[in-house]
């Protein structure tokens, strides 16, 4: 079979590394199959029409199964460690239903980006990285597994971690495993590697190790951030006393990446990330022409995409199984479930464009138009459950997608020019959604309706939806009010 007529099949393609990885095998002139919980999500994609797309859940035998029939290659890419503290096991379950679909629908190859975990000191995050390489290899399929540690690049969870913690610590106070050795690799580095292996002659076995042309310590790394971005030396004083979970705690308030998130990835610290000379990919995959890019290279490739608003995908971009707060709510409303909902209108003159400019640039550096102080009181309490916080802020920072978040939302429906409707994320008991829609009412003035909707799951979510109601006569009507100033003026300075 040429080598460009394979089928190849991108599981978590929403996610941060899958979404950059299709447009890497397009590139080749590959055809690409997505296998998607949601397809909404990956429209925004400009890749999007490009693909083929299967649509089920992992855990699914039978649509997983479908999603593989007549690929060549399949790349394994989901992981689940911000969704529960038992990621492992449900980890563990998805690869064995994968193993188990591959083999039965035919796949010639198999390739899993994983972890490395050559140090006997393994966290139970690279532990579970490992053990499910075990679980896809377990089956009749050959895996190709390439085990990286520490991804530099932009929206990347690792490299956002980075980035706020030098960027608001000029003092910090650390464990003492910031000194142990880590080999980070930049993300087109990842990406090369992994298109590479999709190109191979013939399927291949065994467990190989991707690291950038550098050894450093964390805190080396952190030094190496302050400087590319033009901050003075950090101060690093380490402690023997903070735990992976005290040091997730503070990340989870400074940064923006989740405590859930901000835990495993912390954990894997207590590890040395290096490669073993005896597991390098370059034995089956030579190192680029160019040279690996080097850990400075790669921050500072970062940092443009950035502050250019250029981030391809981000972290925050993929979502996984329904979260554990979430797993028992309420019927729709046509099946009887309680709703409450808190709605304002308001009749004005402003323009639906510059209406329209208002609502798609909310949230993020713009705010809520208001009430910020509740706002962040809001963000903070999510942030110490364990929640998103408000600190994720947005993809881009004046257009928005189905799929993208926006601070602790995500965006569940937009008609461009008219209509946005925000599913919420953090930590609730129930459903919520907030959403605006600009109408037409014909003698040259628009109504702007906002709507807020609560889906309450028992009575512990009733108690909610009536302790917070008091807040909603000082948030929701200064929001609406001010959203419309803001485009007002807008109008004006043209």
């Amino acid at each position: 079979m040429s080598q460009l007529n394979r089928r190849i099949l991108v599981t978590g393609a929403s996610g941060y590394v899958g979404g950059r990885l299709v447009r890497s095998l397009l590139e080749k002139g590959l055809p690409v199959r997505v296998y998607v919980r949601d397809q909404k999500k990956m429209l925004r994609q400009t890749w999007a029409s490009q693909v083929e797309v299967a649509i089920g859940n992992a855990n699914d035998f039978d649509a997983t199964r479908a999603a593989l029939d007549g690929v060549d290659t399949a790349f394994y890419l989901l992981h689940s460690i911000n969704i529960s503290t038992q990621y492992d096991e449900i980890e563990a379950a998805m690869a064995k239903t994968f193993a188990t679909a591959a083999q039965a629908a035919g796949v010639r190859q198999i390739i899993y980006l994983g972890g490395i975990a050559n140090d006997k000191k393994r966290s139970k995050h690279l532990e579970s990285r490992a053990n499910t390489g075990k679980i896809l290899a377990s089956g009749s399929v050959p895996v190709l597994e390439l085990r990286a540690g520490i991804i530099i690049g932009s929206g990347s969870a690792s490299f956002e971690m980075l980035r706020h913690l030098t960027h608001r610590l000029p003092i910090m106070t650390t464990p003492k495993w910031v000194t142990n050795r880590t080999q980070p690799i930049a993300i087109r580095d990842v990406l090369y590697y992994l298109t590479k292996a999709a190109l191979l002659e013939n399927p291949l076995s065994g467990i190989f190790d991707i690291g950038g042309p550098e050894v450093v310590s964390y805190e080396e790394m952190m030094q190496l951030f302050a400087k590319v971005s033009g901050l003075r030396r950090r101060f690093i004083i380490k402690v023997p006393v903070l735990s992976p979970k005290l040091s997730s705690l503070w990340i989870g308030l400074v940064t923006p990446v989740p405590t859930t998130l901000a835990r495993p990835l912390v954990g894997s610290l207590i590890s040395e990330v290096v490669v073993d000379p005896n597991k390098s990919v370059n034995s089956i995959i030579p190192a680029p022409k160019e040279g690996l890019t080097t850990i400075q290279n790669a921050i500072e490739f970062a940092l443009s995409k950035t502050s250019g608003n250029d981030v391809e995908t981000r972290w925050s971009d993929a979502t996984g199984p329904t979260a554990p707060w979430q797993k028992a709510q309420s019927d729709p409303t046509w099946a009887g479930a309680t709703e409450y909902f808190d709605l304002r209108e308001k009749v004005t003159a402003v323009s639906a464009s510059e209406l329209w400019k208002a609502i798609e640039t909310i949230g993020g550096k713009t705010g809520w138009y208001g009430s910020d102080f509740l706002w962040w009181l809001r963000g903070l309490l999510d942030r110490l459950v364990g929640g998103v916080g408000l600190r994720r802020g947005r993809r881009d920072p004046l257009h928005l997608e189905v799929g993208d978040s926006v601070d602790f939302w995500r965006v569940e429906k937009i008609s461009r020019g008219s209509e946005l409707t925000l599913y919420a994320e953090m930590i609730l008991p129930g459903k919520a959604w907030l959403s605006f829609r600009i109408e037409e009412l014909g003698d040259g003035t628009r109504k702007v309706i906002q709507k807020a909707t609560f889906q309450p799951r028992g009575l512990g979510g009733q108690l909610y939806w009536f302790a917070i109601a008091p807040l909603h006569f000082l948030v929701f009507p200064t929001m609406l009010r001010n959203l419309i100033s803001a485009a007002r003026l807008s109008e004006k300075s043209d």
